[in-house]
């Protein structure tokens, strides 16, 4: 993936072999936290020409639980028109599901012995179409409808993040009579101080952590100018998902990591685990004792990103996952 298709995916986010027997039940989870997990959007582009088949690949590699990336059939109309009007420069249309219905999908996961903890989509249908997405949590097994992103129109000030809090209260609320967790990922921004304070601590301080969780992502919190060991550490029980990304040498955003010209300025930088600088073994161990329950790799960007995944996938394997 090229700069020009991470651009289209960041707006994108921001809105935003063979198989065994099927199984109708997803499998249960496993006692320990270090299970080897991967955000889908990292193979997009190969799910959307293979499904099947790269699902088999990720299975053999040891991965066993998936996060998932809107839109989908449910979505909010908003959302899929959006969807719509950037495939054509993504090269390909597939995104949710990729066309297999909820039963189908569970199976297909289920056969390779993979979970689904979480389910990122859009705020509009948080918003608007919760029942339809807890009723596909339930489905596949997921604890988690995460936010990947707030929309850059709702962090422009101080107050668009205390205004924030408050939806994001409204959201977790509707998600949990649904039965379902509702959970924020930053994207990096936020993390600047103002004359105010640190907005992400603001947002953070302001929603109620029985409605409100968190999805930290190692590679923007760094570049936010953040330590994730220090949020982990002062807000323990909050996160409860990791994108776990290593990072090739020490770098922050030019400005406040607001828009995606700043993140595609660090984006060279991204490295499959293990080849960058990040304490990667120590973060994991850091969040733990806080209270990650889930650890996704992630990498929006990688010249081969088979050989990425499989990289990280070892490197993880060395430092306790399976």
């Amino acid at each position: 993936m090229n700069r020009r298709d991470f651009m289209i995916n960041a707006g994108a986010m921001a809105v935003i072999g063979g198989l065994a027997p099927a199984c109708t039940q997803a499998p249960p989870a496993p006692a320990s936290s270090r299970t080897l997990g991967i955000q889908l959007w990292t193979l997009a582009r190969q799910l959307a020409e293979d499904f099947e088949g790269t699902i088999a690949m990720l299975a053999e590699l040891g991965y066993r639980e998936l996060e998932t990336f809107g839109p989908y059939t449910f979505s909010d109309p908003r959302q899929i028109e959006y969807w719509n009007s950037v495939t054509p420069q993504l090269g390909f249309s597939a995104s949710g599901f990729f066309g297999h219905g909820v039963d189908s999908i569970r199976d297909i996961f289920a056969s390779h012995s993979m979970r689904v903890p979480s389910l990122h989509t859009d705020l509009f249908t948080l918003q608007t179409r919760m029942g339809e997405l807890a009723e596909a949590a339930h489905a596949l097994g997921a604890s988690y409808v995460t936010l990947p992103a707030l929309p850059e129109e709702q962090r422009q000030t101080f107050d668009d993040y205390r205004r924030a809090a408050d939806l994001f209260n409204a959201i977790g609320e509707d998600a949990a009579s649904h039965g379902t967790r509702f959970a924020y990922h930053n994207h990096g921004y936020g993390l600047v101080p103002v004359e105010q304070g640190v907005p992400l601590d603001t947002l953070l301080s302001a929603t109620d952590p029985e409605l409100v969780f968190l999805e930290m992502d190692i590679y923007w919190t760094i570049a936010g100018g953040a330590d994730p060991k220090d949020y982990l550490a002062r807000y323990p029980g909050r996160y409860k998902m990791m994108h776990v990304k290593d990072m090739q040498g020490e770098h922050v955003f030019a400005g406040d990591g607001g828009d995606a010209t700043q993140w595609i300025e660090l984006f060279q930088y991204m490295v499959p685990l293990g080849d960058g600088s990040v304490d990667i073994a120590g973060i994991v161990d850091a969040a733990e004792t806080a209270g990650v329950e889930h650890f996704f790799v992630e990498q929006d960007r990688a010249d081969d990103v088979s050989v990425a995944v499989a990289r990280s996938a070892d490197y993880l394997k060395s430092i306790g996952f399976s």
